[in-house]
């Protein structure tokens, strides 16, 4: 019998509901549970649907892995940010020069997005297991609108990733299921479909005015989601150029329950306008009410003279920060987003890591490599040690000053974003071991403290939060809960003015953002998007569906190659003697060998028997594919 990576990642749906060898001699309907009786009742669904959105703790929280947080992945392969971090830290060097280390270096979110895959089909297939009756078929509807929502942005992320893969829509297992088939005219189509049979069949209700919804999806977020995949298929695969005034043909969509006919741009934007029109959404006021570093403590400390004064939050209103009603964490402009608890461990599970999948482990990532300069905080207040890996990238500092200073204004949004570490941290120090450090942190997701902070590893939930206590006991890895945002209304509005042309919508985050109120131009709309969300995973996607498969000399491939010879610091070093280079090719070169696909793990192939094949450009025998260590 075959063997499969993906039979293996489907038991992660199941497991559940399946007993061991040994224990068939005994009557299945005492001892377990199988398709065939569970689920038995709607809280039996609401299990499954936990599990199935479980998978994105693990892709987008903790873990000790670089290669399963694909946001961060997407950043360090950017323009955005370097690999960074000590001469040990291959990984990350390895993702920001697109090469590998090793031939499975990829592995790990390929088996967890296809886990989520798999719990999302259970979820359709047995939920009319359940005795639904006309007065709970709302919840029905909802809970299979929302599984058919996970499984369109779980393929929808595994086809950024890697491009052409099995299409997999059933637990059922036949010969030609792991067939790869093409994303462009196969798994797009499936996407939009499950998108649109989302949004028919999900209510409107949002986390905003009922707390029960928290963090679930809704008929907005498939709204939203179904025009960032169109998009993406759209400029990437298509190379329709300006989508404002591109012709894009019909998709003609999967029939299946919430879903039949064909999907236009019109039905898109339809969606787009129906969000911002119908729903309760609304921009934060101040744009560091996104971010915890703008905590009400900190705002405190800054307007009390006994204490330190960290005057970018102090300047801001106090009833726009972080932990005020309406910001920070449930905040109302975001749609949908990753959420943290304090229920991390060293050991859960052990699978990729997860132990830590509780906490947002980008805040460790990204966390100061200077380990409070030497362990002095008061050094680098309010901001605390990490790793220092994936810092911002020299271009993305200097051409956001370059837009500064055209056109005469400050947008908050780069203080916002970034830490100018020597000339924002009173005493901050490089450290021996780092590499390709650019003098730049990222801010937005950097764990802080406060005066009120007691020892030095203490962040500042230690305070915030009553009655407090790690459960990992250990905060530089543990103690960060900062949603991850994975839409946020002011995409919308991008979105909806690049598909449209009309400027109004543009507007409203300019003018959010202090800078001036444009007219639309593709041009305009690219800044605004760089800018917004800088660090938050879209920049790179943004850049290949910018540019379109297979184009030569493209955006994509010369805003990456502007990397070579920034000015970086490395073993504590910064002159002019120490410039970015790549370590076996070109930047140019490496993305439009791939396209921007990572390598499939080899191992998988060999699982698929000649049913899956290896992307372009990642030919384990080319040394251009290989990690160099850096010198």
């Amino acid at each position: 019998m075959k063997r499969y990576i993906f039979s293996a990642a489907a038991v992660l749906a199941t497991v559940s509901f399946t007993a061991c060898d040994d224990m068939l001699d005994t009557d299945p309907r005492v001892t377990e549970m199988t398709q065939a009786t569970f689920p038995g009742k709607p809280a039996d669904v609401e299990a499954l649907n936990t599990a199935t959105y479980s998978i994105m703790n693990t892709i987008g929280g903790g873990g000790n892995s670089t290669e399963q947080q694909i946001f961060y992945m997407w950043e360090i392969m950017s323009d955005n940010c370097y690999g960074s971090g000590g001469q040990q830290d291959k990984e990350a060097q390895a993702l920001n020069n697109l090469v590998m280390t090793s031939v499975n270096q990829y592995q790990p979110p390929f088996v967890l997005l296809w886990g989520g895959i798999g719990r999302a089909n259970n979820q359709i297939e047995t939920i009319d297991n359940v005795p639904w009756t006309k007065d709970n078929m709302a919840q029905r509807n909802q809970l299979l609108g929302e599984a058919y929502f996970m499984r369109a942005i779980y393929t929808l992320w595994l086809t950024q990733l890697y491009g052409d893969v099995p299409l997999i829509t059933t637990t059922k297992v036949t010969e030609d299921l792991y067939q790869q088939v093409s994303a462009e005219e196969k798994i797009y189509p499936q996407i939009f479909s499950d998108l649109t049979s989302a949004k028919n069949l999900m209510g409107s209700v949002t986390h905003i005015t009922d707390a029960s919804t928290s963090g679930h999806a809704n008929k907005y977020t498939a709204e939203a989601f179904l025009a960032r995949a169109y998009m993406f298929w759209a400029g990437f695969y298509k190379k329709v150029g300006e989508l404002a005034t591109a012709t894009i043909p019909e998709v003609q969509l999967v029939e299946q329950e919430g879903c039949k006919g064909s999907l236009t741009k019109d039905e898109v934007v339809k969606g787009l306008k129906d969000i911002i029109e119908n729903s309760n959404y609304s921009l934060v006021p101040d744009y560091r009410g996104l971010w915890q570093y703008s905590n009400s403590i900190i705002w405190d400390e800054a307007n009390d003279e006994t204490g330190h004064a960290y005057e970018f939050v102090g300047k801001m209103k106090r009833e726009h920060c972080f932990d005020q009603p309406g910001m920070g964490n449930g905040n109302t402009e975001e749609l949908f987003q990753i959420q943290f608890m304090n229920a991390s461990s060293w050991n859960i599970n052990g699978t990729y890591n997860g132990q830590r999948m509780y906490s947002n482990y980008l805040s460790c990532f990204w966390g100061l490599r200077c380990g409070g300069s030497n362990g002095q905080r008061d050094k680098t207040y309010p901001f605390m040690e990490g790793w220092g890996q994936g810092t911002p990238s020299c271009n993305i500092w200097d051409d956001w000053t370059a837009a500064e200073k055209d056109g005469g204004y400050e947008d908050i949004r780069k203080l916002g974003s970034i830490i100018d570490c020597e000339g924002e941290l009173a005493g901050y120090e490089f450290v021996k071991d780092d590499w390709e450090e650019s003098g730049y942190a990222v801010k937005k997701f950097n764990s802080v403290h406060t005066d009120k902070c007691k020892g030095d590893k203490d962040t500042w939930w230690t305070v915030s939060i009553e009655g407090f206590s790690s459960s990992l006991g250990n905060s530089m890895q543990g103690d960060h809960f900062e949603d991850f945002y994975l839409m946020r209304l002011a995409d919308v509005l991008l979105m909806t003015t690049e598909l449209t042309g009309e400027a109004q919508y543009m507007n409203q985050v300019q003018k959010r953002a202090g800078v001036p109120e444009t007219a639309y131009s593709l041009k305009a709309v690219q800044n605004e998007r760089r800018w917004e969300f800088a660090f938050e995973g879209l920049r790179f996607n943004d850049l290949r569906r910018w540019t379109g498969k297979d184009v030569k000399d493209g955006m994509a491939s010369q805003a990456l190659q502007n990397q070579v010879n920034g000015m970086v610091v490395c073993h504590g070093k910064k002159d002019a003697k120490q410039q970015m280079y790549h370590m076996t090719s070109s930047w140019k070169e490496r993305y439009e060998e791939t396209n921007g696909f990572l390598a499939k793990p080899q191992s998988q192939i060999t699982l698929m028997n000649g049913k899956m094949e290896q992307n372009p450009g990642w030919d384990a025998g080319n040394l251009k594919t290989q990690y160099v260590a850096p010198k």
